[in-house]
């Protein structure tokens, strides 16, 4: 009989680095963050992944409170070493769980209703958030609409749009997925920064 062929490592999308699943970190002990962005400021935080940078302009005015709490994990290094854990074609790619597998978060919540007029187009940023959570409520993990419109109800807190790198966002979402959205290559979030001007 023939023998089996040995399973072959999933190639990563093209322009990404094949990449080891970082290990996962337990959920976040951190006491909820009280800063606030500024809206007289530009905030854009920098992911850099193992398929290139994007960036995500932090929605200062519309978002104090969300991009407050986004800002804060960042600079922790909250993200350092996690992963996109999920890429659902056509509509989002969801990182910023140490868990790796959409059960983990910060320790901390924090609640700010969207705009009742937020429409979740592509490269909108928002948190995630459970089905029982109020509208607004945020933890540590976020999305970006990689589809022309994802048709969510505006109960998703806002982080701001995506600002460049849309190639590499792009990349990530075009990851081959087990049938529960778990890219198959790991999508690794390597650095997560963000920097104010103004």
């Amino acid at each position: 009989t023939a023998a089996t062929p040995e399973p072959t490592e999933e190639a990563a999308p093209a322009g990404c680095e094949a990449a080891e699943a970082p290990e996962a970190k337990p959920d976040g002990n951190l006491s909820k963050p009280k800063a606030q962005l500024d809206a007289a400021k530009n905030y854009v935080a920098t992911v850099s992944t193992n398929c290139g940078d994007f960036e995500i302009t932090l929605d200062a005015e519309r978002a104090p409170k969300t991009g407050g709490s986004f800002k804060s994990l960042a600079d922790e290094g909250f993200f350092d070493n996690t992963t996109f854990h999920r890429v659902s074609p056509r509509f989002v790619i969801q990182g910023g769980d140490p868990a790796g597998d959409g059960t983990g978060g910060p320790g901390f919540s924090v609640v700010e209703a969207p705009p009742s007029d937020l429409t979740y187009t592509k490269g909108v940023v928002a948190m995630a958030k459970t089905a029982v959570e109020d509208p607004g409520t945020s933890g540590s993990q976020f999305f970006v609409v990689t589809g022309e419109d994802a048709q969510l109800p505006p109960e998703y807190a806002l982080v701001g749009t995506v600002s460049g790198g849309e190639d590499v966002v792009a990349r990530i979402a075009s990851a081959r997925t087990t049938p529960d959205e778990r890219p198959v290559s790991p999508m690794v979030i390597e650095r997560a920064t963000v920097r104010s001007s103004g």
